[in-house]
């Protein structure tokens, strides 16, 4: 237990160390976003602390191929480095979040091919995000974009979402994460009855599952998810960061082990000016001026 509890607050220290290096974002990469093949991508809200990035495989219903799971990869890069981004919303079109991976690209795969290139791999760039991810849910999540929502840390899904695991149909299963995350937040019966059957649920049934955070009218799901982004700002984005490992924490380890690491972070707060400023500004009866560090 004492190397459980040397490593969790040793995972707690390194988020507050990359964090504090943080770096603005280069001039280079908007440079380059027009250069962008599969996504578009913003920076909105009122204080401009929101990034928004948008799927765009019209023709193939923002289908995740390797092109485009590159570009998603190198843009939260970016954001990710930018100390004035507080959140990022994830989205696609009216008509498909993102309708699965990319199958004409992945037919002709072999199993060595798969093994030796191991596939799908990359894909886990969403979910290694420390700054959180809002995703923006219209239309088809299926296959490869439900599990793309799922590495996301909050859902918010339009009132025509159709959420769905039909891998099964095509004579092969979920590779990331459909069968473990799915799992995870709708237990195991659920799960077992969307991965068998390849069957679609609402985005009601989804938010009833909790799956979902929130349903919305389809025209008013970016600006929300936009919104919520801009309220998670409102706080420390060292502490938020923090938050957010301590809860996905909560997936990997023992309720005793995830306690432990929880105090702990909660203990690593103590270490920072924002937490002293947080605490001061309340006993003031002020706003709190938080500096990230």
């Amino acid at each position: 237990m004492a190397n459980i509890a040397k490593l969790l607050a040793g995972r707690a220290q390194h988020v507050l160390q990359v964090a504090a290096k943080q770096t603005q974002l280069t001039p280079r990469f908007f440079a380059s976003a027009a250069n962008l093949e599969f996504l578009k991508h913003e920076v909105t809200g009122e204080k401009k602390n929101v990034a928004v990035i948008t799927l765009n495989r019209p023709k193939a219903l923002n289908a995740l191929c390797n092109g485009l799971m590159k570009e998603l990869s190198q843009t939260l890069d970016a954001y990710e480095k930018d100390k004035s981004i507080a959140a990022i919303v994830i989205t696609g079109s009216e008509k498909a979040f993102a309708a699965g991976a990319d199958i004409k690209e992945m037919q002709p795969n072999t199993y060595s091919q798969c093994i030796m290139g191991n596939l799908l791999s990359e894909w886990t760039r969403v979910a290694r995000c420390q700054k959180p991810i809002i995703a923006a849910v219209n239309g088809y999540a299926l296959g490869g974009g439900c599990e793309l929502a799922m590495m996301c840390d909050i859902i918010y899904a339009g009132e025509k979402a159709k959420f769905g695991q039909p891998e099964i149909a095509l004579g092969t299963i979920p590779g990331a994460g459909g069968t473990q995350r799915l799992t995870r937040v709708v237990g195991k019966s659920k799960a077992m009855e969307i991965c068998l059957t390849g069957n679609m649920i609402s985005a009601t049934e989804a938010e009833k599952m909790g799956l979902v955070s929130k349903v919305l009218p389809a025209d008013q799901l970016v600006n929300e998810a936009v919104k919520l982004g801009e309220k998670i700002g409102t706080h420390s984005g060292l502490i938020v960061q923090l938050c957010k490992e301590a809860v996905n924490t909560a997936y990997e380890t023992t309720l005793q082990e995830g306690l432990k690491f929880e105090r702990r972070t909660f203990h690593a707060t103590f270490s920072t000016e924002d937490r002293k400023e947080g605490m001061t500004a309340f006993v003031e009866k002020r706003p709190a001026n938080f500096k990230n560090n």
